[in-house]
């Protein structure tokens, strides 16, 4: 699975990331997708609620707020992200446990240093997961 990602949305999840350290940040994507693979077109930044860096909970009117506007643009739910302050851009064993949705994409944001950010997108299914080719494009 491909999925796209515009360098000025990837910029604004950066931002929001780095603003909110030593915390994990988190959000939603948003897009389209078709036989090709995604095109996150809206990164959707949420709270966490957990104010934690090891772990995050998605505010849940945020949440549903989120879900209501991508509708609204004619976007449909792609997935989630967070960031990983102080440790790599995989899923960690609690990532892979609460990833129940098998259509999704699952974004980390590493930070663990800190002027070389990393960004991977992964697909977890049955607690196992893997890499998904994801492309910065401009726009």
């Amino acid at each position: 699975m491909k999925i796209t990602l515009p360098r000025s949305e990837y910029e604004t999840l950066l931002a929001h990331a780095r603003a909110h350290l030593p915390e994990e940040a988190c959000g939603l994507i948003a897009g389209t997708q078709d036989e090709t693979g995604k095109q996150i077109k809206k990164v959707f930044l949420l709270t966490n609620t957990d104010h934690s860096n090891e772990h995050f909970t998605i505010d849940p009117k945020e949440h549903l707020a989120a879900v209501k506007e991508m509708r609204a643009a004619g976007l449909v739910p792609l997935g989630n992200w967070h960031s990983h302050p102080e440790s790599p851009s995989r899923p960690s064993e609690e990532d892979k446990r609460l990833a129940y949705d098998s259509k999704a994409s699952y974004l980390i944001l590493s930070l663990m240093e800190r002027d070389a950010p990393v960004l991977n997108s992964f697909h977890v299914e049955n607690g196992q997961s893997s890499k998904e080719e994801l492309a910065l494009i401009d726009g």
